[in-house]
């Protein structure tokens, strides 16, 4: 019978490649008292308790294990807190970035380029004190940060699982990683002979995004290189679209966690969302991020789900890993790409896509028909 224990023996020996001696850290997030009460609830104390069970795990097996724990952040792409910090990076370097004035700004994604050049020299001078090992199962996500960008920097292996259920070690996470593996380089390379990108969908999505200078990556779960960084569970292939070229019409049908009670309809023109039609209520939830920046309404990302275990709709972090789905990501790409910086960034999954990549010479290629992967 498979056991909570296998899934961690997976997890660290299969996904991370963990060693004895290395520093792993494993860290959640708590419900902060603030938060209004919801469905959501049980399951994210049962992610933070799994957390909780991981980290002893490694702990057993490994010697060399640390788990942190902070009230949940306001949003995917908002910056952890300082003590993540320092459990990450160590005191000195998070003191030395805090003397030279950028441990402020880049926790509210406002550093220079300069500035984060020269964070990126101190983190790296710093990387001896710094975890090699670092799986994150905080609520929301804290891919999109500069504090995962700069622990990548060091050298350390980053595994990002914003909003996972534990029952997922039981079926997304069982999934054939070689395989899979094979799967998404494959699409990855079809993907980057294209300069344009088209996708339609039955429910009416129609959108062209601009790839030109830009490369498609794949997440394949595979984290066992220095630098490596991904979401468990894997399986997508993604890239920031250029900046200014995205253009058509977006028919949300899901929220993040949930399916929406009727479609949202999002106009999107150079690159940005510039109108959105239909009463769903969280219709109001969109208007108060862009009502906050303009940058959240960018179009940051193209990604195409490459898991074949991968089956729920209701959680973004698996539902954009479904075999055969697309998803388009709104607010920040600055760490994997593109040039924008915001404290926000949120997918949307669309089901059942065509998509077209189209090359210079204006060859067409699906490598989606109607939500079957044509490779």
């Amino acid at each position: 019978m498979y056991t909570i224990n296998d899934a961690f023996e997976s997890l660290f020996s299969v996904n991370m490649g963990a060693r004895k001696g290395e520093r792993i850290l494993v860290f959640s997030d708590t419900i902060r008292s603030d938060e209004v009460p919801s469905a959501e609830d049980g399951r994210r104390r049962g992610l933070h308790q799994v957390a909780a069970e991981a980290a002893e795990y490694a702990m057993r097996v490994y010697g060399n294990a640390s788990f942190l724990s902070f009230p949940a952040t306001a949003a995917s792409g908002v910056e952890p807190p300082e003590n993540l910090w320092r459990g990450a990076f160590g005191d000195e370097v998070v003191d030395d970035l805090a003397e030279e004035g950028m441990l402020a700004a880049l926790m509210a994604k406002e550093a220079t380029a300069g500035q984060v050049e020269r964070a990126k020299e101190i983190v790296l001078a710093g990387r001896e004190s710094a975890a090699d090992v670092v799986i994150a199962m905080s609520n929301n996500s804290t891919s999109h940060t500069r504090f995962r960008s700069l622990l990548n920097h060091t050298g350390a292996r980053f595994a990002s699982l914003p909003h996972f259920d534990p029952e997922m070690f039981f079926s997304s996470m069982r999934v054939d990683w070689l395989l899979l593996a094979k799967r998404t380089e494959h699409l990855a390379e079809r993907i980057n002979r294209a300069a344009e990108i088209i996708v339609e969908t039955g429910s009416g999505t129609r959108m062209r995004f601009g790839k030109k200078g830009r490369e498609a990556a794949g997440d394949d779960g595979l984290l066992t290189k220095p630098g490596s960084f991904g979401n468990l569970p894997a399986g997508e292939v993604y890239l920031a679209p250029l900046e200014g070229t995205s253009e058509g019409v977006m028919i949300l049908e899901y929220a993040p966690m949930r399916r929406l009670d009727s479609p949202l309809e999002l106009l999107v023109r150079e690159g940005k969302v510039t109108e959105i039609r239909g009463d769903e209520p969280y219709r109001k939830v969109l208007e108060g991020k862009f009502s906050r920046s303009d940058l959240n309404r960018n179009i940051a990302e193209l990604g195409i789900g490459t898991n074949d275990r991968a089956t729920r709709p209701d959680n973004i972090l698996e539902a954009e890993k479904i075999l055969g789905t697309i998803h388009i990501a709104l607010g920040d790409n600055s760490g994997f790409g593109g040039t924008v910086s915001t404290p926000f960034h949120e997918d949307y999954v669309f089901y059942g896509p065509t998509l077209t990549a189209l090359g210079e010479d204006g060859t067409k290629d699906v490598l989606l028909s109607e939500g079957k992967l044509r490779i």
